[in-house]
């Protein structure tokens, strides 16, 4: 089976036009998306507050109050 040039270059000319007509469209934030975001942020927070508190009781059982 032969395929030609011209029939390649029109099929990948037409998915760069699909993909460069997606990246150029503004995706909106479902609330979905929103509410994973507000869950990293707070696992963000939760993972500080679990390193301070970690580094606390290393350092009462080292003896150095801070």
């Amino acid at each position: 089976m032969k395929v030609d040039g011209g029939l390649i270059a029109a099929t990948a000319m037409s998915f760069l036009i699909l993909i460069l007509g997606l990246v150029g469209c503004p995706q909106k934030e479902g609330p979905a998306e929103h509410a994973g975001k507000e869950v990293d942020k707070a696992m963000d927070k939760a993972g500080q507050q679990i390193e301070k508190a970690g580094e606390s009781v290393r350092d009462a059982a080292k003896g150095d109050n801070k």
